[in-house]
């Protein structure tokens, strides 16, 4: 079995898991409203993307931020970040789900936080990879 198969495997397995946890919590009987379908819908996008762009940064994956290999394959191919960014679609796909509209603050400040983490792994990287980084970020978002 090919690499990406693989990977496509763990995500849907994944994802599976999380669509399970999800109707668990929900109860039997229990009313679910368009919202909190949208929230589903969002948490296991993110959720299954978020492990997909995990997957594809392989041994560059840290904490903090260091350039050790700059990753352009896959979902890296389109989005610098997309750890931040589906990390934050399944954030807002939970807070919905669960219908708590003062949880909406977390997300306000998380957003910020994740631009200027965003930023310095930026710099980090434009610093280790000059012009080869430049070109990739001038053809991706975020």
């Amino acid at each position: 079995m090919s690499a990406q198969a693989k990977n496509l495997l763990t995500v849907a397995a994944l994802a599976v898991a999380l669509i399970l946890v999800f109707r668990l919590q929900s109860g039997e009987g229990a009313q679910i409203g368009a919202v909190r379908y949208a929230g589903l819908a969002l948490a296991i996008f993110g959720f299954a993307f978020w492990v997909l762009a995990r997957i594809q940064l392989g041994r560059s994956f840290s904490v903090a931020a260091k350039a050790t290999e700059l990753v352009t394959h896959g979902v890296y191919s389109k989005i610098r970040n997309p750890i931040y960014v589906f990390g934050c679609v399944f954030i807002l796909g939970i807070i919905l789900w669960f219908g708590r509209p003062l949880f909406l603050l977390v997300f306000v400040v998380l957003i910020p936080l994740q631009i200027w983490r965003a930023r310095k792994e930026a710099q980090v990287l434009e610093a280790r990879f000059g012009d080869a980084y430049r070109a990739y970020r001038a053809k991706t978002w975020f």
